[in-house]
C-alpha cells in the first residue's frame, strides 16, 4: 500500500468510518484516546509514515466518522476489524490512554493484529486515588443529559484526567481548543464503556486480557503518575508476550505534546 489521502470503510453495523492513509509498508493503526480525534495524531502519524502505511482514523462519533444509536464498545472492535480489512487482512496497531484499552479489547477479540502497541491504557489496580471517581459515568452521563457540555469537559479533564482547575479554565480561554473539545463531548461515554471494570480499583482480570495473543509493548511516560506505571507493570505480567518500557521525560499527553520522543520507541517494536 502506497496512496496517500482520505476515505471510509463501512464497520458491520453500517457505520461510515473515515480515516487518512500515509507512507507505505507494514500497515499500522492508530486508535485516538477520550476527547480526541485523528488530528491529535497528526504529527504522529507522518513520523511513522515514514516507515509504515499509518491508518490515521475518526473513531465513531468524531471527526468525519459516522455515529449509530445504542452504542456498545463491541461496534468500535468491529470498526478496527473494518479497518484491518482494509489493510489487508492483518495490521499492528497503536492505541492512547483509552484507545490503548480499546486497541487491547480488539486484540483479545482475536483480530488479525500482528503487534500491539499502548501508551498508558488507564487502567485502575489500586485504591491510592489514581483515577476517576467511582460515580464517574453516572455523573458524566447526567451533565450531558443537560446539555452541559463545556461542564462536562470540565469535569473529564479535573476528574478523569487529573488537570488543575486552572489549567481548564485556560483552556476555556482559547475558543477553537475549546470548541473542538465541546464537540466531543458526547464521546466520552463511549470512553468511559470501553473501560468499564478495569478503573473500579480492581486486580486486572486475566482471563479476559490474556487474550490478546499478539506481542506486545506498553509505554508508560517517565513524568506520569505512578497509577499508569502500576497499571502497565500488571497488564504485561498477564499478557502472555509483552514488555513494559519507561519513556523518560514524557507525561500523558505524549501522542500530542511530544511525537518526536514517542515514535522511535514506537518504530524500534514495531520494526523489530
Amino acid at each position: 500500500m502506497s496512496t496517500t489521502g482520505e476515505t471510509t470503510v463501512i464497520s458491520r453495523d453500517g457505520t461510515e468510518i473515515a480515516f487518512e492513509r500515509l507512507g507505505a509498508g507494514p500497515a499500522v493503526i492508530l486508535v485516538s484516546s477520550a476527547l480526541a480525534d485523528r488530528s491529535d495524531a497528526g504529527k504522529l502519524a507522518g513520523l511513522l509514515a515514514q516507515h509504515f502505511t499509518v491508518i490515521n482514523y475518526d473513531r465513531r462519533g468524531r471527526g468525519a466518522s459516522g455515529d449509530a444509536a445504542g452504542y456498545a464498545a463491541e461496534r468500535e472492535v468491529e470498526d478496527i476489524a473494518a479497518l484491518i480489512d482494509h489493510a489487508g487482512g492483518s495490521a499492528s496497531v497503536f492505541g492512547s490512554s483509552s484507545g490503548a484499552v480499546l486497541a487491547l479489547r480488539a486484540a483479545a477479540a482475536g483480530l488479525d493484529i500482528e503487534k500491539l502497541a499502548l501508551y498508558e491504557p488507564p487502567f485502575v489496580i489500586g485504591d491510592d486515588g489514581f483515577g476517576p471517581p467511582k460515580d464517574y459515568a453516572r455523573h458524566l452521563d447526567a451533565l450531558l443529559a443537560a446539555d452541559r457540555r463545556g461542564d462536562a469537559v470540565r469535569y473529564f479533564m479535573t476528574k478523569a484526567q487529573g488537570m488543575p482547575a486552572f489549567m481548564v479554565t485556560m483552556m476555556r480561554l482559547m475558543p477553537g481548543v475549546w470548541s473542538n473539545l465541546k464537540a466531543l463531548v458526547h464521546t466520552l461515554p463511549y470512553d468511559a464503556a470501553v473501560m468499564g471494570e478495569p478503573q473500579q480499583g480492581k486486580p486486572l482480570e486475566a482471563d479476559r486480557w490474556s487474550a490478546a495473543k499478539a506481542p506486545s509493548l506498553v509505554l508508560t511516560g517517565g513524568k506520569s503518575p505512578a497509577g499508569f506505571h502500576d497499571a502497565a507493570r500488571a497488564l504485561v505480567r498477564i499478557l502472555p508476550d509483552a514488555e513494559h518500557r519507561t519513556l523518560p521525560g514524557l507525561d500523558h499527553g505524549a501522542v500530542v505534546m511530544a511525537p518526536k520522543k514517542l515514535a522511535p520507541a514506537l518504530v524500534e517494536f514495531l520494526h523489530g
